[in-house]
Formats: structure tokens, sequence, C-alpha cells
């Protein structure tokens, strides 16, 4: 029986600030020993995962999540450390985090909603948003807290970026990279009223 494809709706991250985490990662990479590491234009900011989505409830949700978002404006972002989740000297996810922001709080609940209202059954612990990097400590030493430092030393200041729409991407693990947009909602920059 032929796997269902996952998917999820995530804040897209902009061509100028993969570029500048790629050269990040590129630089880190052999410090911090992951098993995998997310490719560049795979990076994005999870809102909600559906994993193998029905198509009826699926159509749903995309229905009422460009309702959801219908109004909302475009959003800036500060990437501004890393982090772990997992075993502190073994981490399971290495991520870099995103300074504190009631407006991606607020239309991760709207998207969350919207999915909710569809049907789906979703994760149910606090939004913490973040950008995944790697996945599966590999080291032959346990984790060091340090290494989370190595962010601050190549980026002094938060790397800022506009949010300027939310994505529905599909996944495709045989394929790298492996998300792909299925569809984009456009975060407006001023309200249009018709």
């Amino acid at each position: 029986m032929e796997k269902r494809p996952h998917y999820f709706f995530a804040v897209r991250i902009p061509e100028h600030a993969k570029l500048v985490m790629k050269d990040h990662l590129e630089k880190i990479r052999d410090m911090i020993p992951f098993s995998r590491w997310v490719h560049d234009q795979d990076l994005h900011i999870t809102l909600a995962f559906l994993g193998g989505a029905p198509s009826d409830i699926l159509t749903e949700a995309v229905k009422n999540v460009k309702i959801a978002l219908s109004d909302e404006k475009t959003l800036t972002l500060n990437i501004n450390k890393l982090g772990i989740f997992g075993s502190v000297t073994s981490p399971r996810i290495f991520w870099a985090g995103i300074e504190e922001s009631t407006h991606l709080q607020v239309i991760r609940k709207k998207v969350f909603a919207a999915c909710e209202l569809a049907g789906f059954q979703l994760e149910t612990r606090p939004f913490r948003p973040h950008i995944t990097l790697a996945r599966k400590w590999i080291g032959e030493h346990p984790f060091q807290n340090e290494m989370l430092k190595l962010w601050e030393e190549l980026q002094p200041t938060p790397l800022s970026f506009d949010a300027v729409d939310v994505v529905l991407y599909q996944t495709h693990l045989n394929k790298t990279p492996k998300y792909e947009a299925i569809k984009t909602y456009p975060l407006t920059s001023t309200k249009t009223f018709k």
C-alpha cells in the first residue's frame, strides 16, 4: 500500500535569509555532527503539521486558511539563536529560534484553528517557533551547550527578514529538496478594501 504524502502549513523563509543561513551552516556543520541536515531550500517555520491528509479535509483546510489569513499583513521576524529539542547530550533536533512575535502567534492561531475546523486533530504542544536545521546527534562526544553560541559569533545581530506568505507544503521523502509548495497565501503589506 502506497504511503499518503504528508502536508504542513508554514511561514516561508525568503531567499536572502536562506542564503545567509546556508553560509552559516556550512561553517558550523563539521563542528556540530548531526545525521541529517535540512536542505537550505527546505528551511521554514511550521505553523500546523497535518500529516497524511485525506483530500476532502485538506481541501476544507485550504479554503479555511485562505479565509483566516485574508486580512493578515506581512510581518518582520528575527532569527536570534540556536537551540535543541530532546536530550541535552544527544539532541534529536537542532534549530534556529525566532524572537518573540505577537503577530506570528496570531497567524499561527488562525492557521491552527482553520485546520481544526476542517477536521484535523493537531499537535497540542505549545507553539515554539523555530527553523529546523538538522536532526539526530551523531557526535562521538556529548553535545555541548557552547555549540549554541556559534550563531552569535557568525551573526552578532539578529537575522531579520519579512515573512510575506504562508505556504501549504507537501513532503517528498525521495527528493532533495523535499518540500513542495502546493498553495501560497500572500500576506498583504497593506489592507485592501473592495
